[in-house]
């Protein structure tokens, strides 16, 4: 059997209540009356209904205000609420759009336009409702997908190394170099996206240690050496003397070095200059890290680098010709946030991009 919608009828006037729940009666929903805004505030805190008829003007704490804080909710920012007001509608809408409100009606209430408008909001919160489970159910199923997928690449990784290893022929060596790389890059693509379902979980927990920052970008750059050789273009670091440390989640700081690194090696043309530049400082007598990754690639517009990072514009801005962008950028603000940093983009002069890092 199909639940009842539950509807809750928040007004001062119990005449009023009384008249909205029988407006209501015949369109058998589960209907909970309350006397005081104040009390709405509980009530969601045991239910969650699916929509709420608020009335205005009450004492304590007008339908505004109560519309206001329900909106910052982000649990509860999707229910949809009707304004009941003896006020000129006229008057109030603008101030119950800006409060959150989604439909008005005004005092006397007719039963049939009551029905209606309720009707309208149940139907638009139940498809809202239709939707964030089939987004949760493709969510559930990419995330598989990708956990499935690191078995192979593991076994593709382990037989190019194996491979490698055995092989005299130099130009199958290098052949199964690049293919061994390449595994690397998709393991490390794959374990990304995991990352950031379980970020979006709330299940990641960072694991800080005390971290000796340039020797983890050293042995980043063992790694990405060989790609930048590969494509003839210099990788060139400069660190700051002596080496500092501070408390980082290692793992996590790699992945943000290697997506950056990665990136920017993959966009840059041949003949031209990677930069890992690492700088450090002290705030409040604590170590502060400073890290920019500069490329001479095409770069990235100024009206898209504020959306660079967020996870639902890749690919809109794919669509645009913005090939610079991907779920790697989104991780390292993922990242780069847990660890209480801040990740931006500027551009390179003549041309370029420099990416900064900032914990």
């Amino acid at each position: 059997m199909r639940p009842r919608s539950k509807i809750l009828i928040i007004d001062d006037e119990r005449s009023q209540r009384i008249k909205l729940e029988s407006m209501l009666k015949q369109e058998n929903y589960d209907m909970t009356l309350l006397a005081d805004g104040r009390e709405i505030f509980a009530e969601l805190a045991r239910t969650m209904p699916d929509l709420i008829i608020l009335d205005l003007m009450m004492p304590g704490m007008d339908g505004f205000e109560i519309c206001r804080r329900i909106k910052a909710d982000a649990k509860f920012q999707n229910i949809p609420i009707i304004l009941v007001t003896v006020l000129d509608t006229k008057k109030a809408l603008p101030q119950g759009i800006d409060a959150g409100a989604d439909d008005f009606l005004q005092k006397p209430v007719a039963p049939l336009e009551l029905r209606a408008r309720v009707r309208s909001m149940l139907r638009i919160k139940k498809q809202y409702d239709e939707l964030q489970a089939i987004l949760q159910m493709r969510e559930e199923l990419s995330n598989m997908i990708v956990h499935d997928m690191s078995s192979p690449i593991i076994s593709v990784l382990l037989h190019a190394t194996l491979m490698e290893e055995k092989t005299k022929d130099a130009d199958l060596k290098k052949h199964l170099e690049m293919i061994r790389l390449s595994a690397e890059r998709l393991d490390s693509f794959v374990n990304d996206m995991l990352m950031l379902a379980k970020m979006e979980e709330s299940k990641l927990r960072l694991n800080p240690t005390e971290v000796n920052v340039n020797q983890i970008i050293l042995e980043a750059e063992k790694h990405f050496s060989i790609i930048a050789h590969s494509k003839g273009i210099e990788l060139k670091l400069i660190l700051p003397n002596p080496s500092f440390t501070m408390q980082l989640d290692r793992n996590l700081f790699w992945r943000v070095i290697g997506n950056l690194l990665a990136n920017a090696l993959q966009y840059s043309p041949s003949g031209s200059v990677v930069t890992l530049n690492l700088d450090n400082k002290y705030v409040d007598n604590k170590p502060h890290l400073y890290m920019q990754v500069i490329d001479e690639g095409n770069g990235i517009p100024e009206e898209y680098r504020n959306r660079i990072f967020e996870k639902f514009e890749v690919v809109d801005l794919k669509k645009q010709g913005i090939v610079q962008v991907g779920l790697g950028l989104t991780f390292c603000k993922m990242a780069v946030d847990a660890h209480g940093g801040v990740i931006s983009v500027k551009p390179n002069s003549p041309q370029g991009s420099i990416f900064i890092v900032d914990i």
